[in-house]
């Protein structure tokens, strides 16, 4: 009889141990693969699921497609071009095949571009790749690649983060929409900006600078005193609104608030913009509109700036074809729109609503200032009013970006955590699924009164990896149990400085494939995500052409 028991018992532990290693599918889900993000890392993942023979679905907030590679960065951010491989090089491959058409050069010939880059050939003709391109033509890419997948898509859907996430067993079952419609699926990506879908199925997570203590790093936390680039104050500017008089108070956008230690750990988030795609071409330029409730006060520190000699406004108006630019950030007071965003990534969709349109505001008044203000120097002024909004992008948004840049929100504290060691080459990182190659970057966090009275910007930081670098397949898994058949290409597991260089277009397409290449091999042998047997992994992304090491 004891004989008996110890056989049952050891029946039960074994099948217990089986349990923990495969999972049950849900045959009757109505699609193989729900991917949650109509981001670039959303299309491509979708079509990796579909050339691999699953059933996808395209669900998505966005009535456009592409995130922020159809939504104004078309200068595009490549690090080393050689570590992009497989559907997002074949993206830059689409661009390239799109402007071989001479129709798509409206406002300029082919041979006036020339061939402009950021550390490369924006036209690399012996790849037939192109690495800067306008927002609809990479939007047309995108809608091209789901028709040719028929992969169906469902705009303007928005999870509902408080209930729409049905798990059983540490699974997602369905994930329901605020318009009621429902979901289910063997498998779930979730590869928005924000990490809705992570976070609403219990996901851990974490949001602001770690304290380089956490993760042994040295460039992590409060970067006070470090001074990167050209994006700080490099001459004493005042801060308060009457000067010299600190009980006037300050200026607007300053903090009063202590900026912390060096190496400290925050809840703050690094600054937020929109990438507008402007020109100086007369007929396609549409003048710099007056937003609604403008007020010329809010540029009154950069009046002080200009002051001081600064005149580095057109120093990121990077072109693109067409006589068009891909604006970003350049100085102290630009288009960043510093310490307005930190409730961002937790806030409701009205609260976001409103951060948006606060970031609107302040980037349209801010062009308009310098286009009109007579405080700005006139050699500025002039310049400035010769350029303005490209009248053929973003028809039907006033052609303003539809993609605020949501530079980083939530990041996963998944199953392997990517650090700046595994960025600077200094640790072996496990079972490479694409790689990474730019600068870390962040730009600023917090603009601050220093000791000495005067404004200063804390944030920016630029730390170049010697070469490209392994990302882990683990970063873009959930810890065991919480989530295991959810995979997060976007919001992957990383610390705020090693995210602060993997957060690039091009690494988000690499991941969003390799995620989905992951997760049809999950349903495949019935495994979890966290389980899927790496050799197989590594076999399929070579096979799609996948760049896992460089030599």
């Amino acid at each position: 009889m004891k004989s008996v028991l110890f056989l049952m018992l050891m029946m039960i532990v074994l099948l217990s141990g089986c349990q923990n290693n495969s999972m049950t599918i849900d045959t009757d889900a109505d699609y193989d693969i729900v991917v949650y993000g109509g981001t670039s890392a959303g299309v491509i993942a979708a079509a990796q699921a579909a050339r691999m023979g699953k059933t996808v679905v395209l669900v998505c907030p966005e009535k456009h497609l592409g995130g922020m590679s159809s939504g104004g960065l078309g200068f595009s951010d490549t690090g080393k071009t050689a570590s992009i491989g497989g559907l997002s090089r074949e993206f830059y491959h689409r661009i390239y095949q799109f402007y071989q058409n001479d129709q798509a050069w409206r406002w300029q010939k082919r041979d006036q571009f020339g061939n402009r880059g950021q550390g490369t050939a924006a036209i690399d003709v012996d790849n037939r790749t192109m690495w800067a391109f306008e927002p609809h033509a990479a939007e047309a890419v995108f809608e091209s690649l789901v028709n040719e997948y028929q992969i169906p898509v469902f705009r303007d859907q928005w999870l509902d983060r408080d209930h729409g996430v049905k798990k059983n067993r540490g699974r997602i079952v369905s994930i329901r929409m605020l318009s009621g419609q429902t979901f289910t699926g063997m498998m779930f990506i979730d590869a928005t900006y924000e990490g809705d879908l992570m976070a609403s199925a219990g996901v851990d997570y974490h949001v602001g600078r770690e304290a380089n203590s956490v993760y042994g790093e040295t460039w992590n936390g409060v970067q006070t005193g470090v001074l990167h680039h050209a994006h700080y104050f490099k001459k004493n500017v005042d801060p308060y609104i009457i000067p010299g008089e600190s009980a006037s108070g300050l200026l607007p956008r300053i903090s009063k608030e202590p900026p912390g230690v060096k190496g400290q750990g925050d809840n703050r988030i690094q600054a937020y913009c929109f990438r507008m795609c402007l020109t100086d071409h007369r007929e396609n330029r549409i003048p710099f509109p007056k937003p609604t409730g403008y007020d010329p006060s809010q540029y009154e520190l950069l009046v002080r700036l200009f002051d001081t000699g600064w005149n580095e406004v057109f120093a990121k108006f990077d072109q693109i074809p067409n006589c068009k630019t891909d604006t970003n950030n350049h100085g102290p007071f630009s288009t960043d729109n510093i310490g307005m965003n930190y409730d961002y990534p937790e806030a409701s969709y009205e609260r976001r609503r409103e951060i948006i349109a606060e970031h609107e505001a302040y980037q349209k008044g801010l062009m308009y200032f310098i286009a009109n203000d007579p405080r700005v120097p006139d050699p500025i002024r002039s310049k400035m009013s010769q350029w303005g909004l490209a009248g053929d992008e973003f028809m039907d948004n006033g052609n303003w970006p539809y993609q605020l840049y949501i530079r980083e929100a939530r990041r996963m504290v998944g199953e392997y955590m990517m650090t700046e060691r595994d960025c600077l080459g200094k640790k072996q990182t496990p079972n490479p699924v694409g790689m990474g190659s730019y600068t870390m970057d962040s730009h600023h966090v917090q603009r601050y009164v220093k000791e000495d009275g005067y404004v200063q910007n804390e944030g920016d930081i630029g730390i170049n990896p010697s070469r490209p670098y392994h990302i882990a397949y683990g970063a873009l898994t959930p810890k065991k149990g919480q989530a295991d058949n959810l995979l997060v290409p976007v919001c992957i597991s990383s610390s705020h400085i090693a995210y602060g260089s993997i957060r690039m277009e091009p690494v988000f397409m690499i991941l969003g494939q390799s995620a989905a290449a992951a997760a049809c091999l999950a349903i495949e042998d019935e495994v979890p995500v966290q389980n899927v047997d790496y050799s197989k992994l590594k076999k399929q992304l070579t096979h799609d052409g996948q760049i896992l090491t460089i030599n």
